[in-house]
């Protein structure tokens, strides 16, 4: 196949990648939007796997999973990996078809900076050339510490604010930060274990319990990652969207960074460069926070006359008794004064008798 075919044919299987992305989170959205969260989280995963909707939704993050790598084999990661930006593009309209709505001016103008700030991340963070894997005693350290991480994110103490009153919106970024950072953790461990079943794995030759080790915890981590992306769209679906396609790239270049000594392209300049993206990256995140709000202001005003309405009527029982408990007090306090003649008329009466004798 000549390059420009296998160029050709890498972009349709990331377009169809992102679409697949986009169709499964649509989904997933849908279905914590119709699933009612239980207080204690009890029977929550048992009710999920019980859902056809939720396997839909495994099976299009598979599907695009599988069409991402295809991509990443006829074209270089430069391309590929920018193009997977489009899956928040293509999720907003989506979710408002669903939701029968309109995106937002808000929300488009989040998804371009968020847009725009994914791909000068994903420009600057990849390797020239295929990075080293990871050895077994460092999997084994990023994952404790990956795991620590995660449930830090999960319980909430990380954003403590979502318990002074940002509850949905507060907790489901921190589920969606969780989520792309356990996805960017399988992905290096599954670099790592490509390496060990290769025999080219950095130190010893791995044993067959060691390789198996790292099968469960790539296992554990796409997994996990699957499940709190699920847990983060009950917050909405475009801000977890773009902090789940944000926080997964950015998780994996601090893993090259410290741990494989890979730098940013560009030297100093992709340093600038991937700071400025995360700005632009954060700005969108915001904005995509604030999109869905306008839309249930529109039901304040019926909310408004729904309610006075009934006050004003419920004001006008509320005077009458009271005009109608002053009356007989008005009378109980008239009719003594009647009777004061009438017990000192018989006084009277005996003082014609002596005169008559």
């Amino acid at each position: 196949m000549n390059p420009a075919a296998g160029t050709a044919l890498a972009v349709l299987l990331s377009l169809v990648s992102a679409a697949g992305y986009a169709l499964a989170a649509v989904a997933q959205s849908r279905l914590a939007a119709a699933s009612p969260a239980a207080p204690d989280g009890r029977g929550a995963l048992r009710a999920l796997l019980a859902r056809g909707q939720w396997w839909w939704a495994v099976g299009l993050n598979a599907a695009g999973a599988l069409a991402h790598v295809a991509a990443l084999h006829y074209g270089p990661l430069t391309l590929v990996q920018p193009l997977g930006a489009l899956t928040l593009v293509a999720a907003l309209p989506l979710g408002a078809y669903c939701a029968r709505r309109r995106v937002t001016r808000t929300e488009w103008r989040g998804a371009l900076w968020t847009l725009g700030g994914l791909v000068g991340l994903v420009a600057v963070t990849g390797p020239t050339a295929p990075g080293e894997a990871l050895s077994l005693r460092e999997s084994l350290v990023v994952a404790a510490a990956t795991a620590l991480l995660i449930a830090a994110l999960a319980s909430g103490r990380l954003h403590g604010r979502e318990r002074r009153g940002n509850g949905p919106a507060a907790r489901g970024l921190g589920h969606a930060t969780a989520s792309g950072i356990a996805s960017g953790v399988a992905s290096a461990l599954t670099q790592t274990l490509t390496a060990a079943l290769a025999l080219d794995l950095p130190g010893t030759e791995p044993t067959w319990w060691q390789t198996a080790l790292l099968a469960v915890l790539i296992s554990g981590f796409a997994s996990g990652g699957l499940l709190l992306s699920q847990a983060a769209y009950r917050g909405g679906l475009a801000a977890p969207l773009a902090v789940v396609n944000l926080s997964n790239p950015a998780a994996a270049a601090v893993i090259g960074v410290a741990l494989l000594g890979e730098t940013f392209r560009a030297g100093a300049w992709g340093w600038l460069v991937a700071a400025g993206a995360s700005l632009l990256a954060a700005r969108g995140v915001v904005l995509l926070t604030k999109g869905g709000t306008p839309e249930p202001a529109a039901a304040a005003p019926t909310a408004v006359v729904a309610v006075t309405a009934p006050t004003a009527v419920a004001a006008a029982p509320t005077a009458v008794p009271a005009l109608t408990a002053t009356a007989p007090q008005a009378e109980v306090r008239s009719m003594p004064i009647p009777r004061l003649p009438d017990l000192t008329a018989p006084e009277t009466e005996p003082t014609p008798t002596p005169v008559g004798g």
